[in-house]
């Protein structure tokens, strides 16, 4: 449950707990909101310690990061052609 869920349920709880007058035959709508708002109480602290615990993680370095070998590169140079030698 998201914290915003949360704080949706505390407020429907609320509004079912003190705001509304109606009766239902073997339902209490006041004991349907302080249920609502519990859950929304309980959910809101376990979206805050989610979200505690995501931030503190960090993973443990096992191994030693593996640099690539260099390649390595030929590099051929071209001598320089004397105009006395016949062409190629």
């Amino acid at each position: 449950m998201t914290i915003a869920g949360s704080i949706i349920l505390i407020m429907l709880g609320a509004i079912l707990t003190w705001a509304v007058e109606f009766d239902l035959a073997g339902l209490d709508i006041n004991v349907v909101g302080v249920i609502l708002m519990l859950g929304g109480v309980v959910g809101l602290l376990f979206g805050i310690y989610r979200i505690s615990m995501t931030r503190r993680a960090v993973a443990p370095i096992d191994e030693p990061v593996h640099q690539p070998e260099a390649r390595r590169t030929t590099v051929y140079e071209e001598r320089a052609r004397r105009y006395d030698e016949p062409p190629l």
